[in-house]
């Protein structure tokens, strides 16, 4: 008999799973392909008089897909006869494709129990090379159609958005690593990447980066929704002139829906300043509309702003980049100076303003990116510029959250480090002070803790919310009648001094207020219980003793009686008692020792 051996089926399963990521891409291409086409298929059924076959409307959907990972389109049917790009991506279209794409990356990386899985650049390559297969297959189907693929964009963007995806797929089956940077890095920067206090700062940062990006697509998708809500009428119209069936108005819609993210970061670089251009000669800015604008008739396009000098709401547009700015700071000022955290740990002035401006890049460096794909050619001619200008816009979003988020994140941090107890700052302010207060206390008694008018015990925080407080607390200490001659509930519900549990009591608190405890405060009352009373304790005692048959004995008494005569006395008076145990018999010499 033959046995394989371990390196063999080692290799094999090895095989396998890269032929199983390679499938996974495959697939993922294919649901997003396939998805689309269904969605065509059942527009173009729907039509009463389509334009072709159900040939061209698979084609036309094989170039839509595409059109979703940043190929640029050429519309060979013009009415001059000259092909016509189209290079503006819809992004709601994109998030399909990315999603699949990341998501058969991350299963293929993942091990499966029992399984050998591929290694992480094998699993990178076997999904992006499945998926780049579907994607040739698919510009190869959609040439002789009505919108194919310009060949120069397969490589970049199409092919760099697939590589993308599936790399943060790997990244996030690894647990999103952080480092180590490669090797052929400056030494600085690998020594840097190494410390886990230079992590948690970037990842600070990139958080607050995706905070700004954040407001300024909130910000700009309000902007177009006001100006929409203006001239409401002046959409409608154009909605309804493009389509005259309900099959055509369907059409139009999804459309437009897949291009709002596009009108948001149109919105956000009209609020930034430099504002979006409406074919190569006009640019539509806070300022207001320069030259003329070469607008096609669409629902979104209602809310350009009209010609002419820009007026107060136009301006208005400008607290967009500082809502963005002011999130920055705070995001930052967060795990800068923690509401839970003690005022050493708090970041220094320095270093805030660093991770500060850091984010600021992230938020320029993201808002470049996006208004990258958020424009492009609509046309030839007039149409061949449409959109924001991304080598103006990232720049614009770096600057208005450096110059203004850099002091909101110092004043910030001012703020959440301030000395008085906030009622959310109460516990770090506590952490900070008692050390401070004990060693003072060690050192020195306070002196005129009863002279004190307000009552405020020696180094307690006094509360903005009850100010009433600190005098009851006071009064509640000392034992003092209040103002209305009566006594306070916490000196009212102190028992008696021949008490245990009152003397106990005291004990901690006057222990606490040498020590100069802020934050210790009497109880406002005692338990009213009997259970722990002595002539309960002595039924219990007696019960018990009679369930025991006799082998327990009387209530025992104080031992450690008073010092002195009467005190041996006493202890004499104990041994000469008699056991309350009868006496048992002497075991027998070879027998069993006695039952106890």
């Amino acid at each position: 008999m033959t046995q394989r051996s371990p390196k063999v089926t080692v290799e094999r399963n090895r095989t396998l799973a890269l032929v199983s990521a390679l499938v996974k891409g495959v697939v993922a291409a294919g649901l997003g392909l396939g998805s689309l086409a269904v969605l065509v298929m059942v527009v173009w059924i729907s039509s009463p008089y389509p334009d072709s076959g159900p040939g061209g409307a698979l084609r036309a959907a094989a170039g839509v897909w595409l059109l979703a990972h940043g190929a640029g389109l050429v519309r060979p049917d013009t009415l001059s006869g000259v092909p016509a790009p189209v290079g503006m991506v819809p992004l709601l279209l994109a998030l399909g494709p990315v999603w699949l794409a990341h998501r058969a990356a991350r299963d293929a990386a993942e091990p499966e129990e029992g399984r050998t899985g591929p290694s992480r650049a094998g699993a990178f390559c076997a999904v992006t090379a499945g998926y780049l297969l579907v994607v040739a297959g698919a510009a190869a189907y959609a040439r002789s159609g009505p919108l194919r693929a310009d060949p120069d964009t397969l490589v970049f963007p199409v092919a760099l958005v697939v590589a993308g995806a599936a790399a943060a797929g790997v990244w996030t089956a690894a647990g999103r690593p952080f480092g180590p940077p490669p090797s052929w890095s400056p030494l600085a920067l690998q020594e840097a990447v190494a410390r886990s206090l230079f992590r948690r700062r970037v990842e600070a940062a990139c958080r607050s980066a995706a905070a700004g990006v954040t407001v300024l697509l909130g910000g700009g998708a309000l902007l177009v929704a006001v100006a929409l809500g203006r001239d409401a009428a002046a959409a409608q119209d154009s909605f309804l002139a493009l389509a005259g069936d309900w099959s055509g108005r369907i059409a139009v819609l999804l459309l437009a829906v897949s291009l709002v993210p596009n009108a948001a970061l149109w919105g956000a670089a009209y609020g930034l300043g430099p504002g979006f251009s409406l074919g190569t000669g006009a640019t539509a800015t806070p300022l207001g509309l320069d030259g003329t604008p070469a607008v096609p008739r669409f629902p979104l396009l209602a809310a350009v702003p009209d010609q002419g000098p820009g007026s107060l709401p136009n301006w208005a547009a400008l607290a967009v980049p500082v809502a963005a700015a002011l999130a920055v700071a705070w995001f930052t000022v967060r795990r800068a100076a923690p509401a839970d955290a003690p005022r050493a740990r708090a970041w220094g002035p320095r270093e805030t303003v660093l991770v500060t401006l850091l984010a600021a890049l992230g938020c320029g460096v993201g808002t470049a990116l996006l208004t990258a794909v958020a424009g492009g050619p609509l046309g030839t001619g007039a149409l061949s510029a449409f959109g924001p200008v991304w080598w103006l816009t990232g720049p614009a979003a770096l600057v208005w959250t450096a110059v203004l988020g850099v002091p909101a994140a110092l004043l910030l941090r001012l703020w959440r480090l301030r000395t008085p107890g906030w009622a959310w700052r109460r516990d770090a302010a506590e952490a900070d002070e008692l050390p401070a207060a004990g060693a003072e206390a060690e050192e020195e008694e306070p002196e005129g803790e009863g002279e004190d008018e307000a009552g405020d015990a020696v180094g307690r925080p006094r509360r903005w919310w009850a100010p009433w407080r600190g005098r009851g607390g006071a009064a509640g200490e000392s034992g003092d009648a209040g103002p209305s001659g009566s006594a306070s509930p916490a000196a009212s519900s102190v028992p008696a001094p021949g008490s245990a549990s009152g003397a106990a009591s005291g004990a901690l608190h006057g222990r606490a207020a040498e020590q100069g405890d802020a934050g210790f405060e009497p109880y406002d009352f005692l338990p009213t219980d009997p259970w722990h009373g002595k002539d309960t304790r002595e039924a219990r005692w007696a019960s018990l003793k009679r369930g025991s048959g006799g082998l327990m004995a009387d209530f025992p008494v104080d031992i450690a009686g008073p010092a002195g005569p009467a005190g041996s006395a006493d202890r004499a008076g104990q041994a000469d008692r008699p056991d309350p145990v009868p006496e048992r018999p002497a075991a027998e010499p070879g027998g069993p020792g006695p039952t106890p």
